[in-house]
């Protein structure tokens, strides 16, 4: 059927998308989860971790769902009829955004636990997400089909992301 018909065409995804936006959720993901923990503070008041927890979360499901729905807004079409239940699929296929903030929740769960401080839970966070930034950056790369260097070069880039994140925490406090 041709395009220019007025019947809808319905192309079946792209074999890769899946993990196209496995890898773009945890990086995003992983990005998301930092600057949220560098962002806490308290100003005098008592850390409350598991308020943080309950934050960080609630802010990352409230992304992945803009970040859905902008998708299946930017392409529907005029025969769209399903637009509802296409906005939702789309919204529920951005888990790995979600996924991707919990080391970052885990860590404050362990401070709400009285595990260690928010503080140290924070930077152990920081740390866990800069080494999942390199591991997104190395996989995706590879996927892409780039040899061994040049995946290593582009996790070190994503670890640059979250080293200037970390710099930031630092210099703003």
């Amino acid at each position: 059927m041709s395009e220019s018909s007025s019947v809808p065409v319905h192309r079946p995804a792209r074999r890769g998308e899946p993990l196209q936006r496995l890898l773009f959720g945890g990086v995003y993901g992983s990005v998301l989860a930092s600057a949220l923990a560098a962002a806490l503070d308290h100003e005098g008041r008592p850390a409350d971790p598991g308020y943080d927890a309950l934050w960080v979360t609630l802010a990352a499901i409230a992304s992945a769902a803009a970040h859905g729905y902008a998708h299946s807004i930017a392409h529907r079409t005029e025969e769209d009829t399903q637009v509802t239940a296409s906005a939702v699929r789309s919204m529920l296929t951005e888990w790995p955004l979600v996924a991707a903030v919990v080391p970052t929740v885990a860590a404050l769960l362990g401070s709400y636990a009285l595990w260690w401080s928010e503080e140290s839970a924070v930077e152990v966070a920081l740390g866990i997400n800069m080494v999942a930034l390199f591991g997104w950056g190395v996989w995706a790369a590879r996927v892409a089909g780039r040899g061994w260097p040049a995946s290593l070069r582009v996790g070190g880039v994503d670890v640059l992301i979250g080293l200037f994140i970390v710099i930031a925490n630092v210099v703003s406090k």
